[in-house]
C-alpha cells in the first residue's frame, strides 16, 4: 500500500506526463464536485447552521499539509483570548462501533483516530469525532460549554455551515500538477484559495495574501518515562526515524536539517503500529512523530522517543483571526462570555 502511495505521489508532484491519461476521469470528478457545490449553494442539499461560530481548517490536496499543528495553535490561541473552543473531527484511522465518539488524551486511537487523541492531549479542549460533522457538532454543543467550534479537515463538508474558512497549503509541494483526483492531488479546483478567509502556507515561501507557518521543535520526549532530551544527544549515532503521516519526507528532512543521521522508516498515514514492526533487532534510538507516538505508548520501550512540533505564525495572522472571530460573534449576536449549553 505504501509503495503504491509513493508511486502515485511521485506522479502528482513531479513532471511525469503519464498522469495525462487520467485527465478525463479528473474532469468527471471536477464536474461532480461543481454540481455538489452548486446543490449546497442553491439549498437543494441542506446546510446546517449552528448557534455558535464555526471555524473550518482544511486543505485542497490529499495527504498531510500540517492541519493538526495549526488546529492546536488555533485552539490554544483562542483559549488565551478568553474563548472556549471545542473541536470536531472525522477521526481518520479510527473504527469505533458507534458515533459520535468522545475523545480524551487517553482514548484508544484504534477507535477515535490518532490525530484526535493528539489534539486532546495538546489542547485540553472537548473533542468529538464522527463521520457526520453535523452530528458531532450537535453532540459537542449539547454537553459542553464551548462557544466556538473548530472543524478539523472540513472544507469539503458543506453540510456543516461555517463562518470562517482557513486553507492550509504545503509550501514546498503546493498543488502539485494542479489537477484534481485521480490525475492530481486536488480534492477540488485550486480556485478555492480565492474564496477562503485565510490561507496558511506550511514551510516554503508565502505568496501574496498568504501567511507563513513554521514548525518549531527543540527536545524529544521518551514515550515510556517522559524524560526530556535535547536532539543534540542523538547526533552521536544513527537513529531510526519513524513516520506514519501524510508527508513523511517533511519529518525526515527536519531531522536531517539538525545534522542527524537517520534510517528512514515510512509507514502509511494513520498506520496502527505493533511492536514487531518497530523491532529492528537493535537498541538504536527510535524517534517518531508525536502523532505516531499516541499509538505506540502502550508497548513503548526505553529507546522510543517522539518529537513534538509547535506551529509559529506571524502577528498579522493572529490579528486577522481575532478580527474574523469577533465579527462572527457579532453576527451570531453572542459574546465570548456566553458559555451556556445549546442542547
Amino acid at each position: 500500500m505504501l509503495f503504491l502511495t509513493n508511486i502515485i505521489t511521485r506522479y502528482w508532484y513531479h513532471k511525469y506526463r503519464s498522469y495525462r491519461l487520467l485527465i478525463p476521469l479528473s474532469l468527471l470528478y471536477k464536474l461532480i464536485i461543481k454540481i455538489r457545490r452548486w446543490a449546497y449553494l442553491k439549498g437543494i442539499l441542506p446546510t446546517h447552521t449552528l448557534p455558535i461560530p464555526v471555524l473550518v481548517v482544511g486543505n485542497l490536496t490529499v495527504g498531510g499539509t500540517g492541519k493538526t499543528p495549526l488546529i492546536i495553535w488555533l485552539a490554544l490561541f483562542l483559549k488565551q483570548q478568553g474563548y472556549c473552543p471545542g473541536i470536531i473531527s472525522r477521526g481518520y484511522g479510527g473504527h469505533a462501533l458507534h458515533y459520535p465518539q468522545w475523545v480524551s488524551s487517553t482514548s484508544d486511537p484504534k477507535f477515535v483516530g490518532d490525530e484526535s487523541v493528539l489534539l486532546a492531549k495538546r489542547t485540553g479542549c472537548p473533542i468529538v469525532v464522527s463521520p457526520n460533522r453535523v452530528n458531532g457538532a450537535k453532540t459537542l454543543l449539547a454537553h459542553t460549554q464551548c462557544n466556538i467550534l473548530l472543524s478539523d479537515d472540513g472544507l469539503q463538508h458543506y453540510n456543516l455551515g461555517r463562518d470562517i474558512e482557513i486553507l492550509i497549503i504545503d509550501g514546498i509541494r503546493r498543488f502539485g500538477n494542479n489537477h484534481c483526483l485521480p490525475a492530481g492531488p486536488l480534492r477540488e479546483p485550486p480556485n478555492k484559495e480565492n474564496i477562503v478567509d485565510l490561507t496558511v502556507v506550511n514551510g516554503g515561501k508565502a505568496e501574496d495574501n498568504e501567511y507563513l507557518m513554521t514548525l518549531r521543535f527543540q527536545n524529544v520526549y521518551n514515550l515510556k518515562t517522559q524524560e526530556i532530551c535535547s536532539l543534540e544527544a542523538f547526533k552521536q549515532s544513527k537513529i531510526h526515524a519513524i513516520a506514519g503521516i501524510g508527508h513523511p519526507e517533511r519529518f525526515f528532512t527536519q531531522l536531517e536539517a539538525q545534522n542527524l543521521s537517520i534510517y528512514r522508516r515510512s509507514f502509511p498515514d494513520h498506520h496502527n503500529f505493533n511492536p514487531q514492526e518497530l523491532n529492528f533487532r537493535d537498541k538504536i534510538p527510535i524517534v517518531m512523530t508525536e502523532k505516531d507516538a499516541v499509538k505506540c505508548i502502550s508497548f513503548a520501550e526505553d529507546h522510543y522517543w517522539y518529537l513534538p512540533v509547535n506551529a509559529s505564525l506571524p502577528n498579522s495572522f493572529k490579528e486577522k483571526v481575532l478580527d474574523l472571530v469577533q465579527e462572527a460573534f457579532k453576527k451570531k449576536k453572542i459574546s465570548k462570555n456566553n458559555r451556556n449549553h445549546y442542547g
